[in-house]
């Protein structure tokens, strides 16, 4: 016969003796009915059970004076394994009348039976073996799978309720011995079987209940960290729509500020016209009054201020036919303008059309990883777009500087002025001329002030309308993300027609549109080309370019803006009539431009 291993039949044994006594513990607690006390027989067997298990396969530890072998060293462990059973390890500390290491563990164990906790404690004391090899041989009954069955056993202890007094017992001095009678059957345990299944019915209804209330613990905790995380994304979302309030708040203000400079820099420069003018005419009068002896001179100088004023005159004239010119180029501009937000409009509901088709059918899955891709393009053309706002804010800046050199120029003229003065009274040809200069050189500034209102109120509609796309963009690429959602696939073949038909469509209208905006972009160079022309020094021009016969006053120049060329009257015989002036004007032969009349090099 194979000898069987003493070990093992003592584990089998302690297994078999803690399922009768948790069995005898589990039916007399029920048959009685009530909480039990200290004093309950079976219960007092249960402990001295347990014992005799945590007892099993313990090292012999050496102390300073004797050999100890207790259970309480691998019960204290628990303490850190399982946060919740600090406190029973610190009631247990703190009891007055227990005074061996033995007597701690019986409090603990009571302790964690009135808890309803004890298989939780012992189950964390199973897992960690590594740390229970420093207290149990490697056959204890706590190292091998007995250890978890007694564990799986204990569960069952939840059912009962206990209420111990371990104040005031003597655990220290307590023997435990095992009473086997109390688990011998009788003819009475036979009969009660009925009795029992009863028992195990109820005991399993209790533990499903239990069950039950640690998942709703379970939930409600979850629900609990859910709310806290939507709290703090509440608080995050108003905390970003605050700083973008107050940044919309900043943009205004700027806003404001740089129309009030405008206005400024406006008023400063009428200022300077206005007490330049003042001058002029104060040194006319103390010029009549001191220098009565010229008077002829001054007749004529006033007769050639007067031809100037009609030449003046003349060329304000041609000023507002140009300026009317402009305006019929504005509106032209502006029902381009509107044509193309009606192109558009038609572009975003087809645009819609397309993504609801393309989101309804789902053989349509590759267009949209096309639409992504555009998404992608329409991002990096948002980029651009800011990187041009940034250029616009730069040329704002150019500009601003070039009124300050305009400025600069007036304050030099002023300057100049006072030269003039002293200069007057000794040459008063002289300062015809450079009164002539002055005034051509206010007409330069003035004309160099309109360019550049004009170039700044160009700069911030072109702001606006770049602001516009970006919503725009924004707006499609939302409604291509909710779309994406939508799903059906009951007229895949009607929509694919409807599909074709629109992308056709689609094609015709940005055939339209590039045409269309081809012919903005030309206007608006050949309006830089008007800009920047700059006419001929008299001297320079002296003959016709056709001719070749020199100018007198019979032939007088007519100057080119668009090409810069320089014709007399007999060449010049082309005319056409437009609605915004009375009179037919004189167009180039070359470029067909509009020529505007000079005074000849032979008049003053």
């Amino acid at each position: 016969l194979a000898v069987k291993d003493p070990t093992a039949v003592e584990r089998a044994n302690l297994l078999n003796m803690a399922k009768l006594s948790i069995k005898g513990l589990i039916e007399s607690a029920l048959s009685f009915g009530r909480t039990l006390d200290s004093d309950y027989p079976p219960l007092q067997q249960f402990f001295v059970v347990m014992e005799h298990c945590l007892k099993h396969g313990l090292k012999v530890r050496k102390s300073f004076l004797s050999y100890n072998k207790t259970i309480w060293g691998p019960l204290e462990l628990v303490e850190k394994l399982y946060p919740e059973a600090e406190e029973i390890a610190a009631s247990v500390r703190d009891l007055p009348g227990l005074k061996t290491p033995l007597g701690r563990a019986r409090a603990w164990l009571r302790l964690a039976l009135m808890q309803k906790k004890m298989a939780d404690y012992l189950r964390c004391l199973i897992i960690q073996r590594d740390l229970l090899s420093e207290f149990y041989e490697y056959h204890a009954l706590m190292m091998e799978e007995e250890g978890a069955v007694i564990v799986g056993l204990l569960v069952g202890l939840n059912v009962i309720d206990a209420n111990l007094c371990v104040k005031g017992e003597d655990l220290d001095s307590q023997v435990g011995v095992i009473d086997f009678s109390m688990y011998l059957k009788s003819d009475d345990d036979i009969g009660g079987k009925e009795r029992n299944v009863q028992i195990a019915a109820i005991l399993d209804q209790k533990n499903y209940v239990e069950e039950l209330n640690r998942q709703l613990n379970s939930t409600v905790s979850s629900l609990h960290a859910r709310v806290d995380s939507l709290e703090k994304s509440n608080t995050k979302l108003i905390e970003e729509l605050a700083i973008a309030k107050n940044n919309i708040i900043k943009l205004q203000e700027e806003n404001h500020q740089l129309r009030s400079e405008n206005t400024l820099i406006l008023m400063k420069t009428q200022h300077h016209l206005e007490a330049t003018k003042v001058d002029v005419e104060a040194e006319l009068q103390t010029y009549k009054h001191s220098r009565q002896g010229l008077d002829e001179m001054y007749n004529e100088a006033r007769r050639q201020l007067r031809e100037e004023s009609q030449l003046r005159q003349d060329m304000e004239n041609e000023l507002v036919v140009q300026v009317s010119m402009k305006h019929e180029i504005e509106l032209a501009m502006k029902l381009l303008e509107k044509d193309i937000h009606e192109k558009q409009d038609t572009l975003i509901g087809l645009r819609q059309q397309l993504d609801e088709v393309k989101a309804i059918n789902m053989e349509m899955y590759q267009k949209l990883q096309v639409s992504e891709d555009a998404m992608k393009e329409k991002n990096e053309i948002i980029g651009r777009l800011e990187d041009k706002t940034n250029q616009i804010n730069a040329t704002m800046k150019q500009l601003e500087q070039r009124l300050q050199q305009a400025e600069k120029a007036q304050m030099e003229a002023e300057a100049e002025d006072e030269k003039l003065k002293q200069e007057y009274v000794n040459k008063s040809e002289s300062l015809q001329k450079e009164f002539s200069q002055k005034e051509k050189q206010l007409l330069q500034l003035e004309t160099d002030l309109k360019i550049e209102k004009e170039w700044r109120q160009t700069l911030e509609d072109d702001l606006q309308k770049e602001k516009e796309t970006v919503s725009h963009l924004r707006i499609e690429t939302q409604e291509i993300i909710n779309l994406k959602k939508v799903n059906s696939a009951e007229k895949n073949k009607q929509l694919k027609r409807i599909c074709q038909d629109q992308e056709a469509a689609l094609q015709e209208l940005a055939s339209k549109l590039s045409e269309s905006k081809l012919k903005i972009e030309d206007i608006k160079e050949a309006n830089k080309a008007l800009q920047g022309q700059v006419w001929l020094k008299d001297k320079e021009a002296t003959h016709c370019k056709l001719c070749e016969k020199e100018f007198s006053l019979s032939k007088r120049k007519h100057h080119c803006r668009n090409c810069g060329e320089i014709f007399c009257n007999a060449c010049s015989d082309n005319e056409l009539p437009l609605p915004s002036s009375p009179k037919p004007v004189r167009v180039c032969d070359s470029c067909h431009a509009i020529l505007i009349q000079r005074c000849s090099s032979n008049v003053p």
